[in-house]
């Protein structure tokens, strides 16, 4: 017996380190996860009653007593986003991850800092996944150089409820902005934009994608769809009797929780998750190598469920929005600037080391050349090649999908006409007199531009609406 409990150690200690070095953590792996990890069924986890106690600095104790446990759905969180961060949020303090090796992806799945909650604080934001740190949303800015200024918590992202972990309505918008669906912002959960059922998936090898309201009865899932059908990242391929997931368990078409049926008001979904692929490190460190995650067509359209009337491929002047989507393709003029264009007052790149992962652009490839987006997504610096005139911009091209350290979500700092000062060997401080932090300590800047050193940009920066239109 003892032998055997040995053994049994033994193989699940492999066990364990094989599905860490493999693909993506795979928890969700592209359908429907274990019950249990997100529900109770009988309001009890191990004998006790189920309900959580948030504490002072954002974190949670499993057991204790909130006004409304249990959670709805039988979640075992307070509501929906409460139950995802039960996983997706932690107490790291390593900004990012520092090297690519097999366990490093460990953390990736985290999009929320714990301790992060005070501006100026010891602890900043510290997941760089490429959508962003929620924390981020805890973090008001305020400044007096060289006027007075504030930058309030709710502008930096998407804002989720989530009452265990402290997040709240946004208190400025009770809709969701540019939405003739009108979506609202206090039933604005992860669950909003993510399937945590998984029910659409790609069930062929021209991008098919079925479940929701597109097919009744699709193929079961046997893996993820965001890592593509690569086996260096882990991602796989769609076969004759099983599918793989949709981008980031993105929702689909048809699709509206439950959680918003509303006496016949509908805010159903009418497209399709995007095609994208992420390399599966992909919450790392960006001071040596850019992440790229090769983005392929749709990120737009996909946004439009819930902003359509941002949409807007080809701006004739009647809108004066910026085009984004399928038809916003680059002009030769401006995909030869973003191939020139290094930094203020550099514009020595080409066309094969111009990318820049803080202004990302779409490929414009489809499911059927996922082969294409395998090999651009990576970690290594590897795939450094900028866009031609059949690339398009997308949403994602200026904001982040979950948060950042800047308002409206933005890449980078837009509300002041420097990023960086006449000394670009280190960041701008709170205290620095030309104010271009903008209330940041230079860590917190740091941070935002995912722990880029301050050298990659020339002294007196400008916005980096300038990778594209070189107005510096």
């Amino acid at each position: 017996m003892k032998i055997f409990k040995l053994l049994s150690a033994v193989g699940m200690a492999a066990l364990l380190v094989a599905t860490l070095g493999g693909s993506a953590m795979a928890y969700h792996d592209g359908g429907v996860a274990r019950c249990e990890g997100c529900h109770t069924m009988h309001n009890s986890l191990k004998g006790a009653v189920q309900s959580q106690k948030v504490n002072s600095d954002g974190t949670k104790s499993p057991i204790g007593t909130i006004a409304n446990a249990p959670g709805s759905f039988l979640l075992q969180g307070s509501d929906q986003s409460s139950t995802c961060l039960n996983c997706h949020q932690a107490a790291d303090t390593v900004v990012g991850l520092k090297a690519a090796t097999p366990l490093s992806k460990n953390n990736s799945y985290h999009i929320s800092t714990a301790g992060a909650t005070v501006a100026g604080g010891a602890q900043v934001p510290v997941e760089l996944t490429p959508g962003g740190d929620f924390a981020w949303l805890r973090y008001a800015f305020s400044w007096t150089l060289p006027r007075n200024g504030s930058s309030a918590k709710q502008t930096h992202g998407h804002n989720i409820v989530a009452s265990d972990y402290g997040y709240a309505v946004d208190p400025d918008r009770a809709t969701a902005p540019g939405s003739t669906l009108a979506y609202p912002s206090n039933k604005l959960y992860c669950i909003s934009c993510h399937d945590p059922h998984g029910k659409y998936r790609i069930v062929d090898a021209s991008g098919t994608v079925a479940g929701g309201t597109n097919v009744a009865t699709p193929l079961p899932t046997d893996g993820s769809g965001s890592y593509g059908t690569s086996a260096l990242n882990g991602g796989a391929a769609p076969t004759a009797t099983t599918a793989v997931g949709v981008y980031r368990l993105l929702a689909g078409k048809g699709y509206e929780p439950m959680s918003m049926e509303n006496g016949g008001t509908t805010y159903a979904f009418n497209a399709n998750a995007p095609v994208a692929v992420s390399p599966s490190n992909y919450n790392h460190s960006e001071q040596t190598n850019p992440v790229r995650v090769a983005y392929g067509s749709g990120m737009s359209e996909w946004c439009a469920n819930c902003h359509d009337q941002f949409l807007n491929s080809a701006d004739a002047g009647v809108n004066h929005r910026h085009p984004a989507g399928a038809g916003a393709k680059f002009t030769a003029a401006i995909a030869d600037n973003y191939n020139k264009y290094v930094s203020t007052g550099s514009l020595g790149a080409n066309s094969t080391n111009s990318y820049n992962s803080i202004v990302p652009f779409e490929t414009g490839d489809g499911y059927t050349n996922i082969a294409t987006l395998n090999g651009q997504a990576s970690i290594d610096g590897s795939q450094m090649g900028g866009p031609s005139t059949s690339n398009n911009v997308m949403c994602l091209s200026c904001h982040r999908a979950h948060a950042s350290g800047f308002d409206s979500m933005m890449r980078w700092n837009n509300s002041y006409q420097y990023l960086m000062g006449d000394n670009n060997s280190a960041w701008p401080n709170t205290g620095d007199a030309e104010g271009i932090a903008n209330g940041r300590t230079s860590a917190e800047l740091q941070v935002a531009y995912y722990d880029r050193l301050p050298g990659v940009f020339s002294p007196y920066q400008r916005s980096l609406c300038n990778k594209c239109h070189i107005k510096d």
